[in-house]
């Protein structure tokens, strides 16, 4: 730019001698003063270029020093990939340069500790050796090799690299990874309580069989395994080998007349236990029966202080029975629930459509109590002892009561064309949440209010995906229930907590009045998978939301509805549609030899892709409550067809390219 600036001025002057050569008196005084200004310019206008060419040349090397860096860093970090970075270390051993496996390899050879230490276990004379692995120290040398691996190569660009240099200049030592397996301890000191164990011979009182006899004392040793697994634990955790003192427990006979104690435990022996039910209950196995001979072997004699000393105590084993009371218990267990209702339109009213459920549990504590005092009282039959509670809504609930005042949602979904066996599916699960309440503020879980899906529940086998697969099985159809429960929600503006779409996209859910297909109903499907895959909303209202369902097979419909009281909001949404569509992939013929010679049979179908984003707008009283956007990603699915061995496989024709 300069060079062009100069001439024009070098023109410039020249034009203006040349004006002006016919007569050199005629230039005057202001002829010198335009000449001096234009020479005043060229001065200026050359001082200009140097002053950029020096600022060019210092960021010229300040951009070749960056880039100097940059390869250097690079560089550095693709001679390493895939190798761990200089100056790591694993507890002491280098292994930068290294691979992970080649590490892993290393570590293994170096960490002997494990396999080669030692462990002595004592009790008195009594001595046990065992290596740390043996109790279940275990050493992961590639979870070792991976840590130090990731060693620089975590956190943001300024982190890995401040790593890789503070691991190369002063080192980066890291720990191995350990694991303990506590269970592993735990069965060997099992093993080794064998051989410690002994029971406890009361002086002058026993039992051979049913029989209570005298016999000598003898102190009774029982290995303490929680107390002496805490011992273990901490010395195989300190890397040491060491002396671990197992902690026993011993329990001294007892030394007194056991006269009394002897003739109540005959008493006690001397005809069944019977537990039953309270009065006016029942359930399954009841009652329960125990037999002279397992009294037998449940009774206990224990020591006990009192003011004159220490006389024996005749009892059940309290263990034992805790042991068969707790596993009694989940069968006699009743959670509340809270009774079901139908709102009546006309009265505005609730209707009882299901008596509420009083909770029952079984007090293992109380009842085991009312044995030991019943059997003290010459007591065989005794009855359990049961906590009762009341569930939240009792059957005098009203709806003023609840909030329950008016509709807030429906939504109905068609299912023209369903079998007999999915339609039954429907109605099954639909059937669960007629009538049934959700709190304020709660999440529902559709999943904990279905249930075990299984065919003593009333359903049968449909079509269901499962494994990337269009296959038979227990519940198909369920899907359409979680689809619509999805719907009203959505559209009555509750927020949405949990849930998933379909594989691939399901005429069923795209399907409206007349069995046509709205395809702005894509990516409004969900599908529930118990207990794996859920559906979940919660009810952010102050009021109680009331469910009804109803299915119309006549007219291929499920119906839901709320009831609750409106707190004034209404929904607004919008869908792209399916849009990057996306074709299925051409058709998959599999030989089946159940299928006769020649027979072709459809067991998948096809399926375009395509991707879905609808967004929700809640407004409360006007004002936007939450918005929210659910995406959805169907994949392309593949026709699938079955043939009989020696079947022509169809061909399909080639494209037409012209």
């Amino acid at each position: 730019m300069h060079r062009e600036r100069l001439t024009h001025l070098d023109r410039l002057f020249f034009v203006s001698l040349s004006k002006s050569r016919p007569n050199r008196s005629s230039l005057g005084q202001d002829g010198i003063i335009s000449i001096m200004k234009a020479i005043g310019s060229l001065t200026y206008s050359t001082q200009r270029p140097l002053l950029q060419q020096l600022l060019t040349a210092m960021l010229l090397s300040i951009g070749f020093a960056l880039v100097l860096v940059l390869v250097v860093i690079m560089g550095y970090q693709v001679w390493f990939a895939g190798r761990i970075f200089p100056g790591v270390q694993v507890a002491g051993i280098p292994v930068g340069g290294l691979s992970p496996a080649q590490a892993a390899e290393k570590i293994s050879a170096q960490i002997t500790f494990p396999t080669q230490g030692r462990i002595v276990l004592q009790d008195k004379e009594n001595l046990w050796v065992a290596s740390p692995q043996e109790l279940g120290l275990f050493l992961d040398p590639g979870a070792s090799a991976s840590l130090a691996f990731r060693i620089g190569r975590e956190g943001n660009l300024i982190e890995r690299l401040e790593n890789q240099f503070s691991a190369w200049y002063s080192g980066k030592d890291t720990s191995p990874v350990l694991l303990f397996d506590q269970r592993i301890a735990f069965a060997y000191l099992n093993r080794i309580a064998a051989a410690i164990n002994r029971p406890v011979i009361e002086a002058n009182l026993g039992l051979q069989g049913e029989e209570v006899i005298v016999r000598s004392g003898e102190i009774g040793r029982t290995l303490d395994i929680d107390a002496s697994l805490a011992l273990v634990s901490a010395q195989v955790q300190s890397l040491q080998e060491g002396v671990v003192p197992l902690v026993v427990k011993e329990t001294p006979p007892v030394i007194l007349d056991a006269s009394q104690q002897a003739e109540l435990a005959r008493r006690i022996l001397s005809q069944p236990l019977t537990l039953t039910m309270p009065e006016g209950q029942t359930a399954p196995g009841s009652p329960w029966v125990f037999d002279r001979t397992t009294l037998a072997s449940m009774l206990t004699i224990e020591r006990v202080r009192n003011p004159e000393g220490a006389q024996y105590e005749v009892t059940l084993n309290s263990e034992m029975l805790i042991t068969f009371l707790s596993n009694l218990a989940p069968n006699l267990h009743t959670y509340p629930q809270n009774a079901r209702f139908i709102f009546n339109d006309d009265t505005r009213q609730l209707d009882l459509l299901q008596p509420a459920v009083i909770g029952r549990t079984l007090n293992v504590d109380a009842t085991l109590r009312a044995i030991q005092e019943g059997l003290k009282q010459d007591q065989h039959t005794i009855p359990l002892v049961f906590d009762y509670i009341n569930p939240p809504v009792t059957d005098d609930a009203t709806a003023e009561s609840l909030g329950i005042t008016e509709l807030v949602s429906q939504h109905t979904s068609y299912f023209y064309g369903s079998s007999r066996e999915r339609v039954q599916n429907i109605q099954a699960a639909a059937s669960r949440f007629h009538g049934l309440l959700v709190p304020p503020g709660a999440t529902f879980s559709m999943a904990d209010a279905l249930g075990n899906i299984s065919l003593d529940n009333g359903y049968a086998e449909a079509l269901i995906i499962v494994g990337g697969q269009t296959i038979k099985g227990v519940g198909g159809g369920v899907c359409q229930v979680s689809t619509t429960l999805f719907r009203t929600a959505f559209f009555g503006g509750y927020p949405i907590v949990e849930r998933h779409a379909h594989a691939y996209r399901v005429s069923y859910y795209e399907k409206t009045y007349g069995n046509r297909i709205d395809p702005n109903l894509a990516g409004l499907d969900a599908t529930v998978y118990v207990p794996i895959v859920d559906f979940k909303f919660t009810n952010d209202t102050p009021y109680w939301l009331l469910m009804e369902t109803y299915v119309n097979p006549n007219t291929s419909t499920l119906t839901w509805k709320f009831y609750s009281t409106s707190d004034g909001r209404t929904v607004e949404w919008t869908t792209t549609g399916p849009v990057n569509i996306v074709d299925p992939p051409k058709p998959l013929y599999k030989e089946n030899p159940d299928l006769r010679e020649g027979e072709i049979k459809q067991v998948d179908w096809e399926a375009k892709g395509a991707e879905v984003t609808v967004t929700r707008t809640v407004y409360r009283n006007g004002q936007v409550y939450f918005t929210d956007r659910i995406y959805t990603r169907y994949q392309p699915w593949q026709a699938v067809y079955e043939y009989g061995p020696g079947t022509e496989i169809p061909t399909p024709e080639p494209e037409n390219n012209d």
